[in-house]
């Protein structure tokens, strides 16, 4: 078993790896020069060539990339007293912890990863993603909530009552307003319909946080806002959990201990909730645990039409000014969650399931 575990943590972080180099070798190529972007297009030759050296962009790209490598490892080689140095141990950028010294140049300590700094703002990207991940986070847990608790229940309805009306309802649903329409359009008919047209009897509003400021009263949760943005992230989910619990439940009541539960007269109720639910939820539970790190990085453009400030806000803000690091953080943060999310499952499942630990 610790060899499985210990692949699965490897296999996790070799992914970390090749997802950090695809982010830096990705935003290198493209367009656009962060001095210019930090000091504006009237800015001096002299004061573009000081923002070259500091950031490093005055180097070979290999250079380059090492140097990103260096401030994202836990670990990792700075030189503590060369000013000039592109790893210069600045108290300003990190938040170390000494461990040894090579020589006198060099030192390895163990620090908190450095996201750069915001080309706009000039804050760090980390506190920017720590402000916004928390609204981002609570957001993809209703919306997984959301979808799971009504999906299974639908889905068990379709699945008792096949081929009516009510189950290919239930197809049309998750086929055609579900899968194929994209969630910033969802997003914009739930707004429009039910926090502007129907607003008056819903009490919603088409744009919101979670944190409101009354001059009264002061900042505090608005939970209501939280409702129409939830419901949007969650129509997806919610469309394949339906369709995933029709399909379990139809396999589960055709086996024979369902038909003789039916022989002994229990009634549907009871052999549904006794019986049929926990054995047909397992293929549901493994959809519904690989889903909320997905629903944390769909939440970009969902967060933008209802105006919540979360960490897909700030992505599409940081966008549109060309803000890279703060792109690149959170593209890292949303990439992490996905690969330590799926290590988990496939630990978990190799503690349940020992036929997985030999494959």
């Amino acid at each position: 078993m610790i060899k499985f575990v210990s692949i699965k943590i490897i296999n996790g972080i070799l992914v970390l790896w090749g997802v950090v180099t695809c982010i830096f070798f990705l935003f290198n190529i493209l367009p656009g020069d962060p001095a210019t972007i930090i000091l504006g297009q009237r800015a001096s030759e002299e004061n573009v060539k000081a923002i070259h050296r500091e950031l490093g962009t005055d180097r070979p790209v290999i250079t380059q990339y090492l140097h990103y490598l260096n401030d994202l490892s836990f670990i990792s080689v700075h030189k503590p007293y060369n000013h000039k140095s592109l790893i210069y141990l600045n108290p300003s950028k990190y938040s170390w912890i000494p461990l040894f010294e090579i020589d006198k140049n060099y030192a390895v300590v163990l620090k908190i990863p450095y996201l750069r700094k915001s080309y706009i703002t000039k804050r760090d990207v980390s506190e920017i993603l720590i402000d916004t991940l928390p609204e981002t986070a609570i957001l993809a847990f209703f919306a997984i909530c959301i979808a799971s608790s009504i999906g299974i229940i639908l889905g068990i309805f379709a699945a008792l009552y096949k081929d009516s009306w009510y189950d290919k309802g239930s197809f049309i649903f998750a086929t055609v307003f579900g899968m194929s329409a994209p969630s910033y359009l969802v997003g914009l008919i739930m707004a429009w319909l039910f926090g502007y047209k129907l607003a008056e009897y819903t009490g919603l509003s088409p744009v919101g946080s979670l944190y409101e400021y009354d001059e009264w009263e002061g900042q505090y949760i608005s939970f209501k806002n939280l409702i129409l943005p939830a419901f949007t992230l969650g129509v997806r989910p919610l469309s394949i959990v339906i369709q995933l619990m029709r399909s379990s439940m139809l396999d589960v009541m055709s086996q024979d201990y369902i038909r003789t539960a039916k022989a002994k007269g229990l009634s549907t109720f009871q052999i549904v909730v006794r019986h049929a639910l926990k054995n047909a939820m397992n293929p549901v539970v493994t959809a519904i645990s690989g889903w909320f790190a997905g629903l944390m990085a769909g939440a970009v453009f969902v967060e933008k039409v209802f105006n919540w400030k979360g960490i897909g806000y700030e992505v599409v803000d940081a966008l549109s000014k060309n803000d890279l690091p703060v792109v690149m953080g959170a593209t890292l943060i949303f990439a992490t969650i996905f690969v330590i999310t799926n290590t988990i499952v496939d630990i978990v499942y190799g503690f349940l399931d020992p036929r997985v630990r030999i494959k």
